[in-house]
């Protein structure tokens, strides 16, 4: 696909800012919004231009970090979807995006995509502006929800956490994780990893499915490695969740109504159109 970005371009917090008109060609449609920024500034950086700046650190639509406004909308035109989970599916070859800051007063703006964001954050230490929250339900020591960039930081969580920490091992049927990483040589982890890890100059002689198997080797050879000496491990399968889920729950000691938080994994959010 091909398409054309309206970005707030802003030098810092107290320049003046302006839209600024990139194109975007050979978009995939597999990309993530935050992919397909990467490789707009993949483009400026080979141009000796100023990459454009945005704030992201899970891309798992976990953390938050990632808000932006797409098209007059917070985090785009997906419900319940954060910016880094909006695959450039939902767009059509042709389209013209708008992307600007989260602009509020509280909010001033740092640099092009980034926000202070630091009185929200005063709020969140400081447990709100309501009445005190409940307890939590009681869980195990420490626990840590991290993603599968993680598998690249294990010694880091180990030296952190050794044994003291409760791992939970989440995985999916391998072969679907393979046909979706096989669409991403060309940008993304893949791209990093093909490049940046095994130094390979160009695409993989042999199909892109068995360059996405050679990765996931990898980062299961990992995680298998690190979870070898661990006590307190549960895996987790998307295939079964509603299942381990409810394994979880009892792990956990969660409080609350069990079948409801079940029913939850039957909502769909992004879904592809692919069959």
């Amino acid at each position: 696909m091909k398409i054309t970005l309206k970005v707030w371009r802003q030098k810092d917090a107290k320049s003046e800012g302006r839209f600024v008109t990139y194109e975007a060609p050979d978009v995939s449609p597999d990309m993530s919004f935050l992919e397909m920024l990467d490789v707009v500034n993949e483009g400026l950086a080979v141009k000796g231009e100023d990459p454009i700046a945005f704030d992201h650190d899970c891309r798992e639509g976990i953390c938050g970090m990632c808000g932006m406004i797409i098209n007059g909308v917070a985090h785009g035109p997906e419900r319940a979807t954060t910016a880094c989970q909006l695959h450039m599916r939902h767009f059509r070859d042709g389209d013209e995006i708008t992307i600007e800051p989260w602009r509020a007063q509280a909010f001033p703006v740092i640099k092009d995509l980034v926000v202070d964001r630091s009185a929200f954050d005063r709020i969140i230490e400081a447990g709100g502006d309501g009445p005190p929250a409940p307890e939590p339900p009681p869980s195990p020591p420490n626990p840590r929800e991290p993603n599968n960039r993680l598998s690249w930081l294990l010694g880091r969580l180990d030296a952190a956490y050794g044994d003291d920490a409760c791992y939970v091992h989440l995985t999916r049927d391998r072969a679907q994780v393979a046909a979706s990483f096989a669409k991403r040589m060309e940008f993304g982890i893949m791209k990093a990893y093909w490049e940046g890890v095994l130094l390979h100059e160009e695409q993989p002689e042999a199909s892109a499915l068995a360059a996405a198997n050679d990765y996931i080797d990898t980062v299961e050879a990992n995680i298998a490695l690190f979870l070898k000496d661990k006590s307190n491990t549960l895996e987790f399968r998307l295939e079964t969740a509603k299942e381990d889920f409810r394994r979880f729950w009892e792990w956990i000691g969660a409080a609350g109504d069990l079948d409801k938080a079940v029913a939850e994994w039957a909502v769909h959010h992004n879904a592809s159109t692919e069959t």
